[in-house]
Protein backbone atom coordinates (compact mmCIF):
# COMPACT_ATOMS: atom_id res chain seq x y z
CA UNK A 1 0.00 0.00 0.00
CA UNK A 2 1.12 3.18 -0.65
CA UNK A 3 0.65 6.08 2.53
CA UNK A 4 0.28 9.48 3.56
CA UNK A 5 1.09 10.30 6.97
CA UNK A 6 0.56 14.07 7.78
CA UNK A 7 1.85 15.05 11.13
CA UNK A 8 0.65 18.97 12.76
CA UNK A 9 2.37 21.27 14.63
CA UNK A 10 0.63 20.56 18.01
CA UNK A 11 2.11 17.07 17.83
CA UNK A 12 5.65 17.49 16.46
CA UNK A 13 6.55 20.10 18.66
CA UNK A 14 6.49 20.20 22.83
CA UNK A 15 4.63 23.03 25.42
CA UNK A 16 7.92 25.38 24.61
CA UNK A 17 7.21 24.78 20.86
CA UNK A 18 10.25 23.23 20.30
CA UNK A 19 10.55 20.06 17.91
CA UNK A 20 10.03 17.16 19.84
CA UNK A 21 12.58 14.68 18.64
CA UNK A 22 10.95 12.05 20.86
CA UNK A 23 8.24 12.08 18.46
CA UNK A 24 9.93 12.81 15.51
CA UNK A 25 12.35 9.34 16.42
CA UNK A 26 8.86 7.15 17.05
CA UNK A 27 7.03 8.44 13.90
CA UNK A 28 10.17 7.34 11.59
CA UNK A 29 9.59 4.00 13.65
CA UNK A 30 6.13 3.43 12.60
CA UNK A 31 7.32 4.26 9.08
CA UNK A 32 10.10 1.73 8.75
CA UNK A 33 7.66 -0.58 10.55
CA UNK A 34 5.48 -0.20 7.23
CA UNK A 35 8.22 -0.28 4.67
CA UNK A 36 9.49 -3.26 6.41
CA UNK A 37 6.11 -4.58 5.68
CA UNK A 38 6.31 -3.89 1.91
CA UNK A 39 4.45 -0.48 1.76
CA UNK A 40 5.57 2.72 0.84
CA UNK A 41 5.72 5.71 2.94
CA UNK A 42 5.47 9.71 2.64
CA UNK A 43 5.57 11.82 5.33
CA UNK A 44 3.81 15.26 5.53
CA UNK A 45 5.07 17.56 8.19
CA UNK A 46 4.35 20.71 10.05
CA UNK A 47 6.49 22.76 12.37
CA UNK A 48 9.15 24.61 10.95
CA UNK A 49 7.72 28.06 12.26
CA UNK A 50 7.48 26.35 15.60
CA UNK A 51 10.85 25.28 15.45
CA UNK A 52 12.07 28.83 14.22
CA UNK A 53 10.64 30.27 17.13
CA UNK A 54 11.73 27.97 19.70
CA UNK A 55 14.99 28.13 18.21
CA UNK A 56 15.51 32.37 18.43
CA UNK A 57 13.98 31.88 21.74
CA UNK A 58 11.38 34.35 21.08
CA UNK A 59 8.68 33.88 23.89
CA UNK A 60 5.92 33.54 21.24
CA UNK A 61 4.91 32.96 17.78
CA UNK A 62 4.62 36.06 16.29
CA UNK A 63 1.77 37.23 13.24
CA UNK A 64 3.04 38.77 10.79
CA UNK A 65 4.06 37.56 7.67
CA UNK A 66 7.93 38.37 7.18
CA UNK A 67 8.89 37.06 10.11
CA UNK A 68 6.77 33.76 10.19
CA UNK A 69 8.35 33.26 6.96
CA UNK A 70 11.79 33.95 8.18
CA UNK A 71 11.19 31.62 11.45
CA UNK A 72 10.40 29.02 8.93
CA UNK A 73 13.90 29.11 7.16
CA UNK A 74 14.84 28.85 10.59
CA UNK A 75 13.41 25.97 11.43
CA UNK A 76 12.79 23.68 8.33
CA UNK A 77 16.61 22.70 8.61
CA UNK A 78 16.12 22.12 12.11
CA UNK A 79 13.50 20.06 11.74
CA UNK A 80 14.63 17.86 8.69
CA UNK A 81 17.64 17.28 10.39
CA UNK A 82 15.91 15.24 13.04
CA UNK A 83 14.41 13.28 10.04
CA UNK A 84 17.20 12.54 8.36
CA UNK A 85 18.82 11.41 11.70
CA UNK A 86 15.83 9.16 13.13
CA UNK A 87 15.36 7.82 9.26
CA UNK A 88 19.01 6.80 8.85
CA UNK A 89 18.73 4.59 12.27
CA UNK A 90 16.39 2.33 10.23
CA UNK A 91 18.79 2.73 7.42
CA UNK A 92 16.14 4.82 5.62
CA UNK A 93 16.93 7.41 3.34
CA UNK A 94 14.88 10.90 3.80
CA UNK A 95 14.31 13.45 0.80
CA UNK A 96 12.74 16.92 1.52
CA UNK A 97 10.08 17.88 -0.51
CA UNK A 98 8.89 21.46 -0.03
CA UNK A 99 5.95 22.44 -1.80
CA UNK A 100 3.85 25.79 -2.41
CA UNK A 101 0.32 26.23 -3.39
CA UNK A 102 1.17 27.03 -6.87
CA UNK A 103 2.55 23.30 -7.13
CA UNK A 104 -0.96 22.11 -7.13
CA UNK A 105 -2.53 25.31 -8.60
CA UNK A 106 -0.03 25.55 -12.13
CA UNK A 107 -0.75 22.15 -13.96
CA UNK A 108 2.36 22.35 -15.22
CA UNK A 109 3.97 22.26 -12.01
CA UNK A 110 1.15 19.73 -10.33
CA UNK A 111 2.73 17.27 -12.71
CA UNK A 112 6.39 17.73 -12.09
CA UNK A 113 5.92 17.51 -8.41
CA UNK A 114 4.07 14.44 -8.82
CA UNK A 115 6.92 13.10 -10.72
CA UNK A 116 9.66 13.86 -8.24
CA UNK A 117 7.46 12.48 -5.95
CA UNK A 118 7.11 9.08 -7.58
CA UNK A 119 10.61 8.75 -8.39
CA UNK A 120 11.15 9.26 -4.94
CA UNK A 121 9.61 6.37 -3.66
CA UNK A 122 11.23 4.26 -6.71
CA UNK A 123 14.83 5.20 -5.41
CA UNK A 124 14.12 4.01 -1.91
CA UNK A 125 13.45 7.10 -0.43
CA UNK A 126 10.67 8.38 2.35
CA UNK A 127 9.86 11.67 0.95
CA UNK A 128 9.82 14.45 3.97
CA UNK A 129 7.05 17.08 2.60
CA UNK A 130 6.42 20.33 4.12
CA UNK A 131 4.95 23.73 2.92
CA UNK A 132 7.47 26.03 1.56
CA UNK A 133 6.70 28.82 4.05
CA UNK A 134 10.03 30.76 3.37
CA UNK A 135 8.83 31.77 0.03
CA UNK A 136 5.02 31.23 0.16
CA UNK A 137 3.14 34.42 -0.09
CA UNK A 138 0.34 34.46 1.74
CA UNK A 139 -0.02 30.90 2.47
CA UNK A 140 0.72 30.63 6.25
CA UNK A 141 -2.43 30.11 7.12
CA UNK A 142 -5.24 27.77 8.77
CA UNK A 143 -4.92 24.11 7.71
CA UNK A 144 -2.97 23.98 4.88
CA UNK A 145 -0.79 21.31 5.38
CA UNK A 146 -3.61 19.21 5.57
CA UNK A 147 -4.96 20.26 2.55
CA UNK A 148 -1.88 19.08 1.08
CA UNK A 149 -1.63 16.10 2.61
CA UNK A 150 -4.49 15.30 0.71
CA UNK A 151 -3.63 16.53 -2.21
CA UNK A 152 -0.50 14.74 -2.00
CA UNK A 153 -2.70 11.53 -1.55
CA UNK A 154 -4.52 11.85 -4.55
CA UNK A 155 -1.20 13.43 -6.57
CA UNK A 156 0.27 9.84 -5.84
CA UNK A 157 -2.42 8.07 -5.77
CA UNK A 158 -1.88 7.09 -1.85
CA UNK A 159 -4.47 4.27 -0.86
CA UNK A 160 -4.43 6.10 2.90
CA UNK A 161 -3.71 9.24 4.55
CA UNK A 162 -3.58 9.39 8.02
CA UNK A 163 -3.66 12.86 10.09
CA UNK A 164 -2.19 12.70 13.02
CA UNK A 165 -2.88 15.36 15.66
CA UNK A 166 -3.11 15.72 19.51
CA UNK A 167 -6.97 14.02 19.30
CA UNK A 168 -8.43 11.16 19.38
CA UNK A 169 -10.23 11.67 16.06
CA UNK A 170 -13.87 13.71 15.14
CA UNK A 171 -15.94 13.57 18.23
CA UNK A 172 -19.74 14.52 18.66
CA UNK A 173 -18.73 17.64 20.01
CA UNK A 174 -15.80 19.50 21.76
CA UNK A 175 -14.80 17.02 24.54
CA UNK A 176 -12.94 19.72 26.12
CA UNK A 177 -15.85 21.69 27.17
CA UNK A 178 -18.81 18.80 26.83
CA UNK A 179 -18.36 15.29 29.28
CA UNK A 180 -21.05 13.71 26.40
CA UNK A 181 -18.68 14.18 23.43
CA UNK A 182 -17.91 10.70 22.20
CA UNK A 183 -15.49 9.54 19.24
CA UNK A 184 -17.28 9.03 16.20
CA UNK A 185 -15.32 5.81 14.50
CA UNK A 186 -17.03 5.78 10.77
CA UNK A 187 -17.62 8.02 8.68
CA UNK A 188 -19.56 7.24 5.42
CA UNK A 189 -18.36 8.92 1.92
CA UNK A 190 -22.04 10.73 1.45
CA UNK A 191 -22.54 11.44 5.44
CA UNK A 192 -23.06 15.00 6.51
CA UNK A 193 -20.06 15.41 8.43
CA UNK A 194 -17.90 15.44 5.52
CA UNK A 195 -19.29 18.96 5.15
CA UNK A 196 -19.69 19.65 8.57
CA UNK A 197 -18.24 23.43 10.29
CA UNK A 198 -15.43 22.58 13.05
CA UNK A 199 -13.10 24.40 15.14
CA UNK A 200 -9.93 25.98 14.26
CA UNK A 201 -6.36 25.19 16.32
CA UNK A 202 -6.31 24.07 19.69
CA UNK A 203 -3.10 25.56 20.29
CA UNK A 204 -1.00 28.56 20.41
CA UNK A 205 1.61 26.55 18.23
CA UNK A 206 -0.33 25.02 15.71
CA UNK A 207 -2.42 26.65 12.37
CA UNK A 208 -4.94 23.94 11.54
CA UNK A 209 -7.60 22.76 13.61
CA UNK A 210 -10.70 19.81 13.11
CA UNK A 211 -11.83 22.10 10.27
CA UNK A 212 -8.86 21.28 8.23
CA UNK A 213 -8.67 17.78 9.07
CA UNK A 214 -12.42 17.55 8.00
CA UNK A 215 -11.39 19.61 4.81
CA UNK A 216 -8.69 16.89 3.78
CA UNK A 217 -10.87 14.19 4.56
CA UNK A 218 -13.32 15.33 1.99
CA UNK A 219 -9.96 15.85 -0.85
CA UNK A 220 -8.97 12.36 0.27
CA UNK A 221 -12.55 10.90 -0.07
CA UNK A 222 -13.27 12.75 -3.51
CA UNK A 223 -9.80 10.97 -4.28
CA UNK A 224 -10.65 7.96 -3.46
CA UNK A 225 -8.38 7.67 -0.71
CA UNK A 226 -9.21 6.22 2.55
CA UNK A 227 -8.52 8.96 5.44
CA UNK A 228 -8.04 8.45 9.40
CA UNK A 229 -7.75 10.92 11.88
CA UNK A 230 -6.15 9.95 14.74
CA UNK A 231 -3.54 10.66 18.20
CA UNK A 232 -0.27 11.20 16.73
CA UNK A 233 0.72 9.64 20.51
CA UNK A 234 -0.96 6.50 20.27
CA UNK A 235 0.63 3.50 20.52
CA UNK A 236 1.16 1.73 16.66
CA UNK A 237 -0.71 4.30 15.22
CA UNK A 238 0.55 4.40 11.67
CA UNK A 239 0.22 0.35 11.61
CA UNK A 240 -3.20 0.50 12.81
CA UNK A 241 -4.77 2.85 10.75
CA UNK A 242 -3.45 1.16 7.46
CA UNK A 243 -4.21 -2.24 8.47
CA UNK A 244 -8.03 -0.38 8.92
CA UNK A 245 -8.11 -1.45 12.87
CA UNK A 246 -11.08 -0.78 14.80
CA UNK A 247 -11.20 2.22 17.13
CA UNK A 248 -8.46 3.89 16.17
CA UNK A 249 -9.54 7.00 14.99
CA UNK A 250 -12.06 8.66 12.87
CA UNK A 251 -12.16 6.46 9.55
CA UNK A 252 -13.29 8.38 6.31
CA UNK A 253 -14.14 6.12 3.85
CA UNK A 254 -13.29 6.39 0.09
CA UNK A 255 -16.30 7.82 -2.16
CA UNK A 256 -16.72 5.45 -5.15
CA UNK A 257 -16.75 8.09 -7.37
CA UNK A 258 -12.89 9.11 -7.68
CA UNK A 259 -11.91 12.85 -9.18
CA UNK A 260 -10.05 13.04 -12.21
CA UNK A 261 -6.64 14.87 -10.95
CA UNK A 262 -8.18 18.17 -13.22
CA UNK A 263 -11.23 18.20 -11.75
CA UNK A 264 -9.92 17.75 -8.01
CA UNK A 265 -7.13 20.29 -8.86
CA UNK A 266 -10.31 22.62 -9.84
CA UNK A 267 -12.55 21.45 -6.97
CA UNK A 268 -9.95 22.29 -4.47
CA UNK A 269 -6.21 23.26 -5.05
CA UNK A 270 -6.79 26.03 -7.36
CA UNK A 271 -7.70 29.70 -5.49
CA UNK A 272 -10.76 31.33 -6.99
CA UNK A 273 -10.17 34.46 -9.38
CA UNK A 274 -13.71 35.19 -9.13
CA UNK A 275 -17.37 34.44 -8.44
CA UNK A 276 -20.27 33.52 -10.81
CA UNK A 277 -23.94 34.17 -9.61
CA UNK A 278 -26.68 32.06 -11.65
CA UNK A 279 -30.42 31.72 -11.74
CA UNK A 280 -32.58 29.42 -10.08
CA UNK A 281 -32.85 27.27 -13.18
CA UNK A 282 -29.09 26.96 -14.04
CA UNK A 283 -28.73 26.28 -10.73
CA UNK A 284 -30.92 23.04 -11.03
CA UNK A 285 -29.37 22.55 -14.84
CA UNK A 286 -26.08 22.12 -13.08
CA UNK A 287 -26.84 20.21 -10.12
CA UNK A 288 -29.37 17.44 -11.55
CA UNK A 289 -27.97 17.00 -14.50
CA UNK A 290 -24.17 18.61 -14.59
CA UNK A 291 -24.22 20.17 -17.90
CA UNK A 292 -22.26 22.80 -19.13
CA UNK A 293 -22.46 26.56 -17.44
CA UNK A 294 -24.19 28.90 -19.98
CA UNK A 295 -24.62 32.45 -20.61
CA UNK A 296 -28.25 32.55 -20.14
CA UNK A 297 -28.01 31.63 -16.65
CA UNK A 298 -25.44 34.31 -15.46
CA UNK A 299 -27.15 37.01 -13.62
CA UNK A 300 -23.81 38.78 -11.96
CA UNK A 301 -20.16 38.33 -12.44
CA UNK A 302 -17.34 39.35 -9.71
CA UNK A 303 -13.78 39.36 -10.01
CA UNK A 304 -11.21 40.72 -12.53
CA UNK A 305 -10.42 36.79 -13.97
CA UNK A 306 -9.04 36.02 -16.97
CA UNK A 307 -9.69 32.86 -19.59
CA UNK A 308 -9.00 29.68 -18.27
CA UNK A 309 -9.08 31.37 -14.22
CA UNK A 310 -11.29 28.85 -11.80
CA UNK A 311 -14.67 30.50 -10.10
CA UNK A 312 -16.72 29.45 -7.86
CA UNK A 313 -20.24 29.35 -8.79
CA UNK A 314 -23.14 30.77 -6.47
CA UNK A 315 -27.05 30.69 -6.53
CA UNK A 316 -29.04 33.65 -6.07
CA UNK A 317 -28.66 33.08 -1.83
CA UNK A 318 -25.14 33.08 -2.00
CA UNK A 319 -24.62 29.54 -1.56
CA UNK A 320 -21.08 28.70 -3.86
CA UNK A 321 -22.69 25.25 -5.93
CA UNK A 322 -19.67 24.58 -8.22
CA UNK A 323 -16.32 25.74 -9.47
CA UNK A 324 -15.11 25.57 -12.82
CA UNK A 325 -12.75 26.64 -15.65
CA UNK A 326 -14.10 29.58 -17.55
CA UNK A 327 -13.71 30.36 -21.04
CA UNK A 328 -13.84 34.05 -21.10
CA UNK A 329 -11.97 36.81 -18.92
CA UNK A 330 -14.59 38.97 -16.39
CA UNK A 331 -15.14 41.74 -19.39
CA UNK A 332 -16.64 38.91 -22.35
CA UNK A 333 -18.81 37.44 -18.92
CA UNK A 334 -20.42 40.21 -17.91
CA UNK A 335 -21.16 41.68 -21.42
CA UNK A 336 -22.59 38.27 -22.07
CA UNK A 337 -24.05 37.52 -18.71
CA UNK A 338 -28.33 36.79 -19.18
CA UNK A 339 -27.99 36.73 -23.26
CA UNK A 340 -28.96 33.34 -25.31
CA UNK A 341 -26.36 31.44 -27.78
CA UNK A 342 -27.59 32.75 -30.34
CA UNK A 343 -27.30 36.68 -28.89
CA UNK A 344 -23.59 36.16 -28.66
CA UNK A 345 -20.13 36.80 -30.79
CA UNK A 346 -18.77 34.84 -32.42
CA UNK A 347 -15.68 35.87 -29.92
CA UNK A 348 -17.82 34.34 -27.00
CA UNK A 349 -18.06 30.70 -26.93
CA UNK A 350 -21.14 29.42 -26.34
CA UNK A 351 -20.22 27.46 -23.36
CA UNK A 352 -18.89 30.07 -19.87
CA UNK A 353 -17.86 27.00 -18.14
CA UNK A 354 -17.15 23.74 -19.90
CA UNK A 355 -19.04 20.58 -17.97
CA UNK A 356 -15.53 18.84 -18.59
CA UNK A 357 -14.17 22.03 -16.73
CA UNK A 358 -16.84 21.92 -14.01
CA UNK A 359 -17.27 20.17 -10.73
CA UNK A 360 -20.47 20.97 -8.54
CA UNK A 361 -20.42 20.32 -4.91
Amino acid sequence: MRVVAKIGTSSITDDRGAINVAMVQSLCFQVAQLRSQGHEVLVVTSGAVAGGVAALGLSQRPTDTATLQALAAAGQSRLMGHYNSALDAHGLVGAQVLLVPNDFIDRAQYLHARQTMLRLLELGCVPVINENDAIASDEIRFGDNDRIAALVAHSVDADVLVLLTDTDGLFTADPATDSSATLIEQVSASDELMTVRAGASGTARGSGGMASKLTAARIASWSGVRTVIARASRASVLQDAVSGKSAVGTTFAAHDRSLTARKLWIAFAAQPAGRVTVDDGARSALVARGVSLLHAGVVEVRGGFSAGDVVEIADTTGVVLARGLVRVDERHAAAAAGKKSSELSDEVPVELVHRDDLIVY
